[in-house]
């Protein structure tokens, strides 16, 4: 499968956890729900990860990999301690497409720190995102 197909299927199932989670988080406190949601994803990637191991599993792993794979790790927390919460006080629906401003962030980012070339088509997409993000927020 090739990167869209994969990009796609993140983006189907990301809009699963949205549903499901302004489900789940009814009623109880967001950050316990957070904490239950992300046992269940380091329970399943574990799994999977060590089902699909292969034989240098973890030999590839530069104390630079660990920095930032770390980092990342406490850069999902905060996000979903802060989405999980907004999901509980606002409507999926409008907190979604916020979220999703995430986007034009990893646009400008990516440029800024990753070296990737910041097109028109980028800017024009990012643009439209946060008009979209901003049109259904104000709503």
């Amino acid at each position: 499968m090739t990167w869209l197909t994969w990009s796609l299927l993140s983006a189907f199932f990301a809009a699963l956890t949205a549903i499901l989670a302004k489900l789940g988080v009814a009623g109880i406190d967001s950050n316990l729900a957070t904490a239950v949601r992300t046992s269940v994803v380091v329970i399943f990637t574990w799994l999977l990860a060590y089902g699909t191991r292969t034989p240098t599993w973890f030999s590839g792993f530069s104390n630079k990999t660990w920095l930032f794979l770390v980092l990342s790790g406490i850069a999902t927390g905060l996000s979903w301690l802060c989405y999980f919460h907004a999901l509980q006080i606002g409507p999926a629906s409008r907190v979604a497409p916020v979220d999703k401003l995430s986007v034009v962030l990893v646009i400008l980012l990516s440029a800024l720190f990753l070296g990737e070339r910041l097109t028109w088509a980028k800017g024009a997409g990012g643009l439209l995102i946060v008009a979209g993000a901003i049109t259904i927020a104000m709503e």
